[in-house]
């Protein structure tokens, strides 16, 4: 694919109007965030300003660190502003409506970018919203995490088509992502989890269809070493993400054996990278020689969260 002419003079074409859950993206969405995300990176004065007057409120009902920073950075960085609303000690729908609020949002700023407990409150304000919505983690999906991720993978590869992506631990939201995006850009992927904790049968389903229009395969299974053997990527995640630490001690059981160690890791291809979404509790999912050794790309991971969303926002509110 040619990348696209730089932002400032030229807006590829793109089909997305929001991005409540990975199935906003489509197949050909995908390689034109990702190439965006990339010209951006390399010519950050081209779109400097090309969203000056446009507005990002930020709705958070879970801390964060690499999501609020990035979204705030990207926002002004191309000229707009972000507005912050701490939702922690006031979940989204108890003061007033999700719908109300959607319909006040709307009035006053350009998209809104939620991170929230459930995915149905992202979708709640999509629906009532006449203004994009960005799902900025849920407990189903967290979209911009896997752009950010395959982003990675390209620069480091060079490829997406045959690269092998092992996911190993908790099939959870990340995963999820991991699943439906790494699939539109044609990666073999692999997850391994404890029995019970699968990903969602549904969302396999339409990664594994996705996969078959794009050349990738979907594979889920219960045995780590299998996963990772011959893979160019290795990837975990927390064993009890926001919203489960009441399981934690159960899950710190079930889990052990998911540990990315050194020998686990040893089993990747000798190229191999190793992902983390952060943060990290070395010693449980990873092991810190593992995280903190040369071949662990989980930094990069994290800057690309800004590049991917300076590109979903640009090509969101551009005009």
């Amino acid at each position: 694919m040619t990348p696209p002419t730089p932002p400032a003079v030229s807006r590829p074409a793109f089909s997305a109007a929001e991005l409540v859950s990975d199935q906003d993206l489509s197949i050909a969405d995908l390689p034109v965030l990702l190439e965006t995300a990339v010209a951006i990176r390399k010519e950050p004065d081209a779109c400097r300003q090309s969203l000056q007057g446009r507005t990002l409120a930020l709705l958070f009902e879970k801390p964060s660190l690499r999501t609020r920073v990035t979204f705030e950075v990207a926002i002004r960085s191309l000229g707009g502003d972000a507005i912050y609303l701490d939702c922690r000690n006031d979940p989204l729908g108890q003061r007033e409506t999700v719908a109300d609020l959607a319909r006040n949002l709307e009035r006053w700023v350009e998209c809104i970018a939620a991170r929230t407990f459930r995915q149905a409150t992202v979708e709640e304000l999509a629906h009532w919203a006449k203004i994009p919505v960005v799902n900025a983690l849920s407990d189903r999906y967290h979209p911009c995490q896997a752009l950010a991720d395959i982003l990675t993978i390209k620069d480091f590869f060079g490829r997406l088509m045959g690269i092998h992506l092992a996911y190993v631990g908790d099939g959870n939201n990340v995963a999820q992502s991991l699943l439906l995006t790494g699939a539109k850009a044609g990666l073999t992927i692999a997850v391994a989890t404890p029995k019970s904790y699968e990903p969602d049968p549904e969302i396999v389903r339409l990664a594994s269809e996705i996969a078959s229009q794009t050349g990738g395969t979907v594979r889920v299974g219960n045995d780590p070493a299998e996963a990772v053997q011959g893979a160019h990527v290795v990837y975990t995640d927390v064993w009890a993400s926001m919203g489960s630490e009441h399981e934690a001690e159960e899950r710190r059981q079930r889990f052990a054996p998911f540990r990315v160690t050194e020998e686990l890791f040893g089993q990747a291809r000798p190229e191999a990278i190793f992902l983390h979404c952060l943060p990290a509790h070395r010693g449980e999912e990873v092991d810190a020689a593992v995280i903190d050794s040369p071949r662990s790309a989980v930094f990069h991971q994290a800057e690309n969260r800004l590049h991917a969303q300076k590109a979903l926002l640009w090509l969101l509110l551009a005009r």
